[in-house]
This record gives structure tokens, sequence and C-alpha cells, in this order.
């Protein structure tokens, strides 16, 4: 599958986690900077795609803030990142026919890379491959991917026939291409886990923004 950028993508915030090493509650609603972490994370992939939704379970007032779609999970019970994609996949199937792709980010990780959007088509296009994820510091992000609307049913398949929820286990089916990203002054993929996690994301917004 060709990937260009003039294809369009529908940028998907993943929000349907517990956080149960945060207390429960939305890690994307603690604030660092005086802002949310959901603001800086909109902030950044605003510019990177053609729509946006928000894939959270439960009431959605909470986030009527924001004034973007907010989608739940399409498989009954907590079924991990994989049904987030998949919430996603139909969402753009269904309200964006000439979209082709949807970028997934993490909804408690504030400084991923302005180009995310932009390296993973390009990965594609470049490798052939069907699907791209991203990596920093040997590390893989299966979160923050860029997934072919036309893979839906496919997924939906591994998901609710299968019972499979492990992302690399689905990809793994799948040419997957891996983008490394640079974690030069600090790891772009950084997410806030713990609490304590969230002086060392002021510290890097500071750092930042100097």
């Amino acid at each position: 599958m060709v990937a260009r950028d003039t294809d369009g993508v529908v940028g998907v915030l993943l929000a349907g986690g517990l956080a149960r090493r945060m207390g429960g509650g939305d890690k994307g609603l603690i604030s660092i900077g005086g802002r949310p972490i959901l603001d800086h994370v909109i902030k950044r992939l605003r510019p990177q795609v053609t729509a946006m939704i928000l894939n959270a379970n439960g009431d959605p007032a909470r986030f009527a803030a924001y004034g973007l779609p907010v989608v739940a999970d399409p498989v009954s019970g907590f079924a991990g990142p994989l049904a987030g994609v998949l919430a996603g996949l139909d969402w753009a199937r269904a309200n964006c026919p000439g979209v082709a792709w949807c970028l997934t980010v993490a909804t408690d990780t504030p400084f991923f890379p302005e180009d995310l959007a932009a390296r993973l088509l390009q990965a594609v296009d470049r490798e052939g491959a069907d699907l791209a994820c991203a990596a920093s510091g040997g590390r893989h992000h299966p979160v923050f991917g860029l997934w072919p609307v036309a893979l839906a049913d496919d997924l939906r398949h591994a998901l609710v026939e299968e019972g499979l929820r492990k992302v690399d286990q689905w990809t793994a089916r799948h040419r997957l291409v891996v983008v490394e990203f640079p974690t030069e002054s600090y790891d772009p993929f950084f997410n806030a886990n713990r609490p304590e996690d969230i002086a060392a994301a002021e510290r890097i917004l500071a750092m930042s923004a100097a």
C-alpha cells in the first residue's frame, strides 16, 4: 500500500486505559505546565492530521470542552489498545471515506514528535509496508502507530472471533515497519504513567520551552 501525505490521516487519541498506576481516572486530564496533558497532545497532533477523534470509554461529557467526537471501544470489556485502534478505523471508514489511514497516539505522552505522521507515512511508502509504529531508545511504541483503514475487518475478526489482545501478535501478521526517533535531550515518547512522572514531565516541558 502506498502512503502519501495527500491520502489524509485521522488522528486517534487513545484514552481508553484504566490508569491503575495513577490511581484510576483519565491521565490525559492531569495538568503539567498549568494545562491538562491532553491539551499538549492535541496541540502536537492537530497539525499532523486531517481529522481527530478521542477514543474513551465511560461518560463522554468529561471531554466535552474539547469539541471532539468521543468514540468508545467497539469491543466489550477492556480489550486494550487494539480496541481503540479499531474504534478509529471504524470511525474513519464511516465519516471520512477518502481517508486511508489512522494515526494513534497516547493521551499521556505530551512530547511525541511533531513529524510523527510524516515519518511513518514515508516509511510505509519507502518499505512497501502495511502499517508502521514508532520506536525510541531501542523500544517499540506500537500505540504510536499508523494503521490502514482497509484492515478494519481483519482487526475486528482478530479481536472478536479470536480474542486476540496483544498488539504485537496482530502486527506480526502484516508487513510492519518500525521507525526509530532520536532521544537526544529526552525520550519523545515519555509518558506520565505514575504520580512521580508528573514532576519529570514538568522538567521536560521547561527544557523544551527553553
